[in-house]
């Protein structure tokens, strides 16, 4: 979408890539109009495999061809976090991982023991202080921290978590594409009993939060409130052979497996609730998905999607919190006619076209020299 608009804007665009991809395929199928005739692709990875899994740990090679391509180039973006480009750049931030794993550690609450701890400390200062200097690659922390770089968080919960580790900064706060529209609000029934999760089924998505949610809102409401859950269940994995076994024993939990198109737009819209349970995620575009289509989102008080949301009446702290929330908009109508309302009105901020409105706006300034 960036190489779409920079290119309408008059940019001769190169776009740096670290893995084979068919921009003009993937262009088409999202409906994103690249004029893949007009735009340069590098592929800045290793071909050798070796080199490859020593890239992705020390960015030597990916540095150094940035930089070459950087040295003819006027402006640099990064849409994958930051990136040496040895010169100022923008960069967009898209999670937490940031090449840094004490960053990440820090971001997810993990405490190390003694000695690991320590460990982390002398490889950080090696690869740091030593062993980037040597090859000439900055690290993120002073990509960061550089006045001249401009960050551009993908939630103000990432900004702040940004500057709580690595310092100030100057950022502007940009929220991602949500290029997902519904076309059947109104057109499908809605069930008042279901409660819908859309997304990768993994333990990091705290499937089992999610479950003991429903399953205390069915007790406190008295309620019949079932659990609809869609996307890609590895059946083979321990976790999946678990879901699978939990689902068999409670009756009330269905997984109904990938969902595309008309048929994932047919799922969101029939249900009334939705709920999220990762509590380190950047940003959350499954909720964007579930205000466009109706359902009203109850989402942690940590992480990005309580700023998609922005009330506290769909934010909780425990499972407990949540439980009451779901219970509470099952059995007080006006409650949930009131939620529902502000839902569409949070939708709204994440439509297509305040998106496209926003980039064309962002990337002006960028171009410009006064982000």
């Amino acid at each position: 979408m960036f190489v779409a608009e920079l290119q309408k804007m008059g940019c001769d665009v190169t776009l740096a890539l670290e893995w084979e991809s068919d921009v003009g395929q993937v262009s088409q199928t999202l409906g994103i109009p690249v004029d893949v005739s007009k735009l340069s692709i590098v592929y800045i990875k290793p071909g050798n495999i070796f080199l490859c899994r020593i890239d992705t740990f020390f960015p030597v090679f990916r540095t150094n061809r940035l930089k070459k391509l950087a040295k003819n180039a006027d402006i640099c973006i990064s849409a994958l976090n930051t990136c040496d480009f040895g010169k100022p750049a923008h960069h967009f931030i898209w999670g937490v991982s940031m090449d840094d794993n004490m960053f990440l550690r820090y971001a997810r609450h993990e405490q190390l023991g003694t000695m690991r701890s320590l460990f982390q400390h002398i490889n950080r200062f090696l690869m740091k202080h030593i062993l980037r200097p040597i090859f000439g690659v900055r690290s993120p922390q002073s990509i960061i921290a550089d006045p001249r770089e401009h960050i551009y968080p993908n939630s103000h919960y990432i900004e702040d978590l940004l500057r709580s580790y690595y310092g100030p900064f100057t950022s502007t706060v940009f929220y991602p594409p949500t290029i997902f529209e519904s076309a059947l609000p109104g057109c499908v029934a809605r069930d008042p009993l279901k409660v819908v999760y859309l997304g990768r089924i993994h333990p990091d998505k705290r499937l089992d939060d999610i479950i003991e949610i429903v399953e205390k809102a069915r007790e406190k409401s008295r309620s019949d409130l079932v659990l609809e859950i869609g996307g890609i269940l590895e059946k083979e994995t321990a976790f999946g052979k678990r879901m699978l076994a939990t689902a068999a024993e409670k009756k009330w939990i269905h997984f109904l497996g990938p969902l595309y198109g008309e048929e994932k737009d047919r799922f969101l819209c029939s249900g009334t609730y939705a709920l999220h349970a990762e509590r380190d995620e950047a940003f959350g575009i499954s909720i964007t998905e579930y205000l466009k289509t109706g359902s009203i989102p109850i989402v942690p008080d940590e992480g990005g999607p309580k700023e998609i949301v922005d009330s506290p009446a769909l934010i909780y702290h425990t499972n407990d919190d949540a439980a009451a929330i779901l219970a509470n908009l099952y059995l007080d109508e006006s409650f949930r006619s009131r939620l529902q309302a502000h839902c569409r009105e949070r939708a709204n901020c994440f439509s297509r076209e305040m998106y496209f409105r926003n980039q064309h706006t962002l990337l002006t300034r960028i171009l410009d020299g006064t982000p």
